[in-house]
């Protein structure tokens, strides 16, 4: 690729790289603004108009790139991020490392200064090839585009397959040096909307596809269960249902449902009947909510398979054996493992739907018993709502065309206890369990999930610290779609997540609450009027049913109270 006489050498190169990614595949491109990343920015807003890509611009890098993130999530296909050089890249790490260790495919394009103008004390300039290295599947720092051949379809290929590779994903990192002009007129070819040697750059990229790796055959022989982690999906219950072995999910592995999952497992695992019993665990996802699920996965007595996710690999007991496929051999199920475990799961089932209303009461002719009905069903729906009401109310909101968002709060810890099995699409960043870009990647997943018309309504559900740490990606660019989506916002005014750990019981209360618990003192209500955000208020029952079943068009603030 060479640029013609009088034309932008940066121009040409970035409409020949976002040209060959998406015909790679690339479907969406968050942009935050700066200089030095103009004729990438340019080159993008072009795409849109072509409507070759659908485009979301964050004026906050951090925001962008768990915007992309949560489009990742949702697609497991890389969204591209385009920003300026210097701290702009850097606001990119959290979501980088979120996406490494969650296993996230991720596509960065950091612009940056051409070589001379590194290490010499040039503005907005750093070691930005190497800011990503550690947790990225692929950095390369490009040649600057001068004129002549430059590799725009190569560095595609590159980046697009090891970000979106068969079976490992992750961050793709490339830093792309311009000199000035920063940007020229768009090239006709491009603007034309026309794709330039797809057959070219696909037979490219599948030449780097890895071959497909070869099945770990288990036999049934073990007294074994399925522990389901962040992000395992359908596959740890297809595993427990063609093992025959009973299913440990985490609420946030969207694999709690089925027959063979197991109510109340943290006593389960606890019980030496039953966790004490166990000769072989296979690991889908990346466990990480419960201590139990920790100290059983540390074990050295017991054989641990993990099943090779996109992201980092699972080895707590340094003897785990990783599996990038699995086959189940012939055999007998182990009929009396399998019922223990699912006599513990009925005996320790929570159920927390409301009591029916007293309909043969409310009939009656007694005034006294019918006004004594009314009174109770009254009480019932104004009782204020705690967290396990809360995250009930969320879960018998929720179905498979919609999608649920936990955040690292402590809310999430009392969904995975109390919750009861459901196939819903569900969504966390538990990969470094950070509060981190919580809204952003929740708009993201809403965003992604539904294009083209699809049905459905975001929930992200999430502490009070959690909502403010993410605060500027409730900002929309003018003219952008909004998703339906509803934030809701558990205020406890604090980290009350604290309260259950060792400190609690040690720490001075004063000291505690000033760096720990942090108690703000926030007024949603007008923040989110600020942002253009709807906002409504439950501090009940019937309140919260109202609010997560009434039509929402558009983004939602729900702010329900909780006593600390």
């Amino acid at each position: 690729m060479s640029a013609p006489d009088g034309a932008s050498p940066a121009t040409e190169a970035a409409c020949a790289l976002l040209d060959a990614l998406v015909t790679l595949g690339v479907r969406h491109i968050v942009v935050s603004p700066g200089s030095r990343s103009q004729a990438l920015a340019l080159a993008a807003a072009d795409l849109e108009r072509t409507e070759r890509v659908r485009l979301h611009v964050r004026i906050d890098e951090r925001s962008a790139g768990f915007t992309a993130l949560g489009i990742g999530r949702e697609t497991r296909v890389p969204a591209a991020v385009i920003c300026t050089s210097g701290t702009a890249a850097a606001n990119l790490l959290p979501a980088a490392l979120e996406a490494h260790h969650s296993g996230i495919p991720l596509l960065l394009l950091t612009a940056d200064r051409p070589p001379e103008l590194r290490g010499v004390g040039a503005n907005q300039t750093t070691d930005q090839p190497s800011l990503f290295s550690s947790f990225a599947r692929l950095a390369i720092d490009a040649p600057v585009p001068d004129g002549s051949a430059w590799p725009a379809q190569e560095l595609a290929a590159r980046a697009f397959v090891a970000a979106a590779g068969e079976s490992v994903q992750g961050v793709a990192h490339l830093d792309l040096p311009f000199r000035e002009p920063l940007a020229g007129e768009l090239p006709e070819w491009f603007r034309g909307g026309r794709v330039r040697d797809a057959d070219a750059v696909i037979a490219q990229a599948r030449a780097m596809l890895p071959d497909p790796p070869e099945p770990t055959v288990l036999d049934r022989g073990p007294r074994t269960i399925v522990v389901a982690g962040a992000d395992a999906g359908d596959d740890a219950e297809i595993l427990a249902h063609q093992g025959g072995w009973p299913l440990v999910a985490e609420i946030v592995s969207g694999s709690r449902y089925g027959a063979l999952a197991v109510a109340g497992y943290r006593a389960a695992l606890a019980d030496p009947k039953l966790g004490g019993r166990v000769e072989r665990v296979v690991v889908v996802g990346h466990p990480t909510l419960q201590r139990e699920t920790a100290r059983l996965l540390a074990r050295d007595d017991i054989d641990i398979v993990a099943l090779a996710g996109a992201g980092e690999s699972l080895d707590l007991n340094g003897s785990t054996r990783v599996a990038h496929a699995v086959q189940i051999a012939p055999g007998d199920v182990d009929e009396a493992w399998l019922r223990a475990w699912r006599i513990h799961g009925r005996e320790h089932a929570i159920d927390l739907e409301p009591p029916a209303p007293d309909s043969a009461g409310l009939a009656s002719t007694d005034p006294k018993t019918r006004l004594g009905a009314v009174r109770a069903e009254l009480d019932a729906v104004r009782t204020p709502l705690d967290r396990a009401q809360l995250v009930a109310g969320v879960w018998r909101a929720t179905w498979p065309h919609d999608r649920l968002v936990f955040g690292s709060s402590r809310l999430v810890r009392v969904a995975d206890d109390v919750l009861r099995g459901k196939k819903v699409p569900v969504h966390a960043n538990r990969g470094l369990a950070g509060i981190d870009g919580t809204i952003a990647t929740g708009l993201g997943i809403a965003l992604a999930s539904q294009q083209d018309g699809a049905a459905g309504v975001t929930r992200v559900l999430l502490g009070d610290l959690a909502l403010l740490h993410d605060i500027g990606s409730l900002l929309f660019a003018e003219g952008e779609p909004r998703p339906r989506i509803q934030v809701i916002v558990g205020n406890d005014r604090g980290g009350t997540i604290f309260d259950g750990l060792e400190v609690a019981s040690v720490a001075d209360p004063a000291s505690m609450t000033r760096v720990l618990l942090t108690p703000p003192s926030v007024d949603l209500a007008p923040l989110a009027a600020a942002y253009g955000w709807e906002y409504t208020r439950a501090a009940t029952r019937s309140e919260l049913d109202v609010a997560l079943t009434a039509p929402i068009s558009g983004p939602q603030l729900l702010e329900v109270p909780l006593e600390r």
